[in-house]
């Protein structure tokens, strides 16, 4: 039987996994690091505190499965995408990382887009704007303004891929990942040397680039003395957080999307051939699944937006529960049942849940959260109902704008805090004009690149085959169509309060 490993280097902490071949997971393991910021804006790590909480993982999650980290018989690696990691020619990181979150790089993003002979001819070349989070703009920065750093720099790496020069020794990135920092010929799932050229970065910079599930090297004994792992274990390789993300939720063959509500709101959808990004508004990647597409966007308060809620209406609540050390998401639910006795499109009320500004649909940092519609006859249901139903619009409309450039959605599968309700699991169907459904895990990234390493160590065929041996739906919620015909009819009016507003949120901006 074979024992699969996924690891996940996110922002907060790396997630270890264990499972069977079958997808069933033994046991998680989660250890966590800082995140440092220097200067306002700025979002640093130290790449040895991920390779301190891998390993310290591997030996947790095996205690914890009771099984030794020799048994493992393959790797597979996610993380969170865009941070660079400055390696010498042994393989030292020379500066902690910078993350996808940083937001230094405003004037390297300008200077990116007229060296590529500007916006659409970037997005021509690399599918994506240049964005302060990618890659391609911390590269930049860097040669401008830590010089000696690199002048020193053999390779720049991905987190993951710092990882798996830590276990392996070997230098390589793969193509979901790779699409993230802005320097990958997206539809031909390689390198761009000419818009490398053009920003005066040397190719050799860059990691050879192979496809999520293939082998990208092996446990090195120096890693197999540290970790207990056996020498020779292949490591695949693996995906960028949302891709991997995307496997562990089966979003491997067209029609299927997900919709994932954290703090933030992911949509993202398979696709089998490039989608054209001309806005720029969504995100155009290289799949985990070799061959294949991916096309996501996000919205910056979704989950956000009701714990602003909660925190703000049950204020009193959320303290009490703080002191009592109990979880304050407790509260949700009953905030969920005050909802349900407004009725849909709260008589005229709606939310705008621009609390953080906004990326997807409107790339707008200057956004702000609006009630409009309030009368007399509205109270705190409605308050609670049109936020839940701000957010869903929200998400509405990346997958409109997804329908727009010919992405097919037939099934929206549904993870975090929007399918941890009925109610709500129900409101995004009758939104999304989609069958609702929930699987039979949650667990995301790390099960996605486990799942990339049975299929690099031939225990599958293929992603989709080891998806459909893995993954399974528990529950199935069709649209209701009375109720969708009222949030067709007040999702134009939601849309258009954007346009409104947009010249008063920068005047409001202003003032403060």
């Amino acid at each position: 039987m074979a024992l699969l490993c996924g690891i996940d280097i996110g922002t907060s902490a790396t997630k270890t996994l264990l499972c069977n071949e079958k997808g069933r997971v033994l046991a998680t393991a989660s250890v966590e690091y800082p995140v440092y910021a220097p200067k306002p804006g700025w979002s640093e790590q130290e790449p040895e505190d991920w390779w301190k909480a891998t390993a310290k993982g591997v030996a947790l999650v095996c205690k914890k499965a009771k099984k030794k980290p020799s048994q493992i018989t393959g790797i597979g690696l996610s993380g969170q995408m865009h941070g660079s990691v400055f390696v010498d020619r042994a393989g030292r990181s020379l500066r902690r990382a910078l993350l996808w979150n940083d937001q230094r790089t405003v004037a390297e993003c300008a200077e990116i887009e007229k060296r590529a002979g500007g916006r659409k001819q970037l997005i021509k070349m690399v599918s994506n704007v240049a964005l302060t989070g990618f890659t391609a703009p911390k590269i930049l920065w860097v040669r401008k303004h830590d010089p000696r750093t690199y002048g020193k720099t053999h390779k720049v790496l991905l987190p993951k891929d710092y990882i798996r020069l830590c276990l392996t020794g070997e230098y390589a990135a793969e193509v979901s990942d790779a699409a993230g920092t802005l320097l990958l010929d997206v539809k031909n799932r390689r390198w761009h040397t000419g818009l490398l050229s053009k920003l005066g970065i040397d190719a050799d910079l860059m990691a050879p680039v192979y496809e999520s599930p293939e082998v990208t090297g092996k446990i090195s004994a120096a890693a197999a003395k540290l970790t207990g792992l056996k020498e020779g274990t292949p490591v695949v390789g693996g995906a960028g957080d949302q891709p991997a993300g995307a496997v562990g939720n089966g979003i491997v063959r067209a029609g299927i999307v997900s919709a994932t509500m954290g703090t933030s709101g992911v949509v993202f959808a398979h696709a089998d051939r490039p989608v054209p990004n001309e806005e720029g508004n969504l995100q155009s990647f290289c799949h985990a699944v070799p061959g294949k597409w991916c096309v996501f966007g996000c919205m910056l308060s979704a989950g956000g937006s009701f714990q602003w809620l909660r925190n703000t209406l049950l204020a009193e609540q959320v303290k009490a529960a703080v002191k009592a050390k109990r979880d304050p998401g407790e509260l949700y639910p009953q905030m969920i049942k005050e909802a349900e006795s407004a009725p849909p499109g709260c008589e005229g009320l709606v939310f705008l849940p621009y609390l953080t500004g906004e990326r997807c649909p409107y790339p707008d940092p200057e956004a702000r959260g609006v009630w409009v519609g309030l009368t007399v006859r509205h109270g705190r249901a409605h308050l609670v109902r049109s936020v839940l139903e701000g957010i869903t619009f929200g998400m509405r409309d990346q997958i409109e704008i997804m329908r727009g450039r010919g992405v097919p959605i037939s099934e929206v599968r549904l993870s975090g805090g929007g399918s941890a309700s009925k109610f709500w699991r129900q409101m995004q169907a009758d939104m999304y004009k989609a069958k609702a459904v929930t699987i039979n895990t949650q667990e995301g990234g790390a099960l996605g690149v486990a799942l990339l390493a049975a299929v690099g160590t031939g225990v599958y065929s293929s992603v989709p085959e080891a998806c459909t041996a893995a993954i399974k739906v528990t529950e199935t919620l069709r649209p209701d169509r009375k109720i969708a015909r009222v949030y067709d009819r007040l999702y134009p009016i939601y849309r258009s309060l954007y346009q409104s507003l947009r010249t008063d949120f920068r005047a409001l901006g202003r003032l403060t």
